[in-house]
């Protein structure tokens, strides 16, 4: 059985630049990514199968329309594989939550397909292939730390200084569809993101019309941010999950024990460069 690991993806920052006349928007967003995800595995089959296990199994839902399956359907078509696989996803990331679940499972799927079937592509390869399925999945192809500009497909490595970090993630446990928060953008431009400031000096420019739908979402990034030893507390993408970076794991580890029990939270680190990461 061959397995592979989802990271969850981060915005540390997300700054919108203006909307598209292709219905999309301008972005710059700074790409993070931890040791906190979901799993992957295949076994040798005839076709292509896939089933879910783990928390949030039943809303990523296991139709012909999940990423992984679409990744894999993808990968066939741009290589001529006909060989299929069962496939199997431990599903540990809320459900449109700002934290790139489908998109770190597709990704997940292109690499281990791309192994398992000896299919001769490069890392670039799979990038380029992963912009049909997703403006997020190129990122989470490498899930190492970037700068994304254009819809997010247009990626530069950066070092945000973030490796090895603890943080703690908290959703409230709603679902956040992201059109409804694009549609929220007021529309102004407030400037670029220069990935060499200090993360405190970035923004995240859908975290009010998120606010505006899920009000809980102004009341976790308050807590957080009341919290010891807090670096940046801010949302993640277009929501409804926020995060923390702390200066020491004690800090984190306390505030993971104080969570309030109806938000859900997952405590972990950001990724090292070049790591597998692991679920935590």
């Amino acid at each position: 059985m061959a397995f592979e690991h989802a990271p969850a993806k981060l915005n540390l920052a997300l700054h919108v630049r203006g909307r598209r006349a292709d219905g999309y928007h301008d972005l710059e967003t700074l790409f993070a990514f931890t040791a906190f995800g979901d799993s992957l595995t295949a076994e040798p089959a005839r076709d292509l199968s896939l089933t879910i296990e783990g928390d949030f199994a039943g809303p990523a839902g296991q139709g012909d329309d999940n990423l992984v399956l679409r990744a894999a359907r993808l990968l066939q078509r741009e290589t001529g594989i006909r060989t299929g696989a069962a496939l199997h996803l431990t599903k540990r990331i809320p459900v449109a939550a700002g934290l790139g679940g489908g998109s770190a499972d597709a990704a997940a799927a292109l690499r281990l397909l791309a192994r398992e079937w000896g299919v001769e592509r490069s890392r670039a390869d799979l990038t380029a292939m992963a912009a049909e399925l997703g403006a997020d999945v190129p990122a989470c192809v490498a899930s190492q730390t970037c700068l994304g500009t254009g819809r997010g497909e247009v990626l530069t490595p950066v070092d945000a200084g973030v490796a090895g970090m603890p943080v703690l993630i908290m959703n409230p446990r709603v679902p956040v569809p992201t059109g409804p928060v694009f549609a929220g953008w007021d529309g102004v431009d407030r400037g670029p993101l220069d990935p060499e400031l200090h993360l405190g000096e970035l923004r995240n420019d859908l975290e009010a019309p998120a606010v505006a739908l899920v009000p809980a979402i102004a009341t976790m990034i308050e807590w957080l941010a009341a919290r010891e030893h807090c670096v940046v507390a801010r949302m993640s993408g277009s929501g409804g999950s926020v995060f923390a970076l702390f200066r020491s794991m004690a800090a984190a580890s306390a505030a993971s024990r104080a969570v309030p029990a109806e938000w859900w939270s997952a405590y972990t680190s950001m990724r090292q460069p070049g790591g597998d990461g692991g679920p935590q």
